[in-house]
């Protein structure tokens, strides 16, 4: 595997734990945010934003999928 493809990886994780944290600390569970981290077409700051506007994980998942 190239150097580069290893990097890369470890990259994603990176950034997926950090989106996945983010997510924790807005009030969804750990399941909740790793599905929301994982997804890179979901903007983070929305549904950080979601939640500060009063939608329950549930209510707001159902919007952000």
């Amino acid at each position: 595997m190239p150097a580069a493809e290893v990097y890369d990886r470890t990259e994603i994780e990176r950034i997926q734990a950090w989106r996945s944290d983010e997510l924790r600390r807005a009030g969804y569970t750990a399941e909740e945010a790793a599905l929301i981290a994982a997804r890179h077409d979901i903007d983070l700051h929305r549904a950080v934003e979601l939640i500060g506007q009063g939608c329950t994980p549930d209510i707001a998942l159902r919007i952000l999928l």
